[in-house]
């Protein structure tokens, strides 16, 4: 029986490889970016138009109450308390709900606080189911939303959901990179304190 040569590969062959395919992802590398188009700038909504004129309310008491709640199975709640601890310090009166809360669970809650003010902070993008759900419960309770009590959402909230949103009866959307003050001054502005 006769023996089969085995065949060697050169070391050239590979290097000569590796380079086809380091010039490959090179050439992937250098491929510029095209710059926005127009039609892309003109589907910009403007947040500003859409809630040009949210209520001012008159306050339960004498103080501001909020409400922040945490709707649906999103775990991150680092936002949320930021902005309870905040609205602590201006003064308002503040109760926190926790994580994992119910739509149903979050209007017993703001009824029985009895809050002039209802903090929604959603990120898991559920926002289009929860906070609708939360509107319709409040209402079925006799609240006057909008007149009795403002509705706020925080969160990832695309821009396309907000005429749905301010239709459901939200008076402002927050996204992230909104500052502390500016969320504290919309209260302020629009909820009166009695006295």
């Amino acid at each position: 029986m006769a023996k089969k040569k085995k065949k060697k590969t050169s070391t050239k062959k590979k290097v000569s490889k590796s380079k086809a395919v380091r010039k490959k992802t090179v050439k992937k590398k250098s491929v510029t970016k095209k710059a926005p188009t127009k039609k892309s700038a003109a589907k910009k909504i403007d947040y500003k138009a859409i809630f040009s004129k949210p209520p001012v309310i008159k306050a339960s008491s004498g103080q501001i109450r909020v409400l922040i709640g945490k709707a649906g199975l999103d775990g991150h709640d680092r936002g949320a308390k930021v902005i309870a601890r905040a609205c602590r310090d201006a003064g308002f009166e503040v109760v926190y709900t926790g994580l994992h809360q119910t739509p149903e669970m979050i209007v017993n809650t703001a009824i029985q606080e009895d809050v002039d003010v209802l903090g929604l902070s959603i990120l898991s993008g559920a926002h289009n189911y929860l906070v609708p759900e939360v509107i319709k419960g409040l209402e079925k309770e006799g609240v006057k939303v909008g007149k009795e009590m403002l509705i706020v959402v925080g969160g990832i909230i695309p821009e396309s959901d907000f005429q749905s949103l301010k239709k459901a009866g939200v008076s402002m959307v927050f996204t992230p990179g909104t500052s502390i003050d500016s969320i504290v001054n919309f209260i302020r502005d629009h909820v009166q304190p009695k006295g």
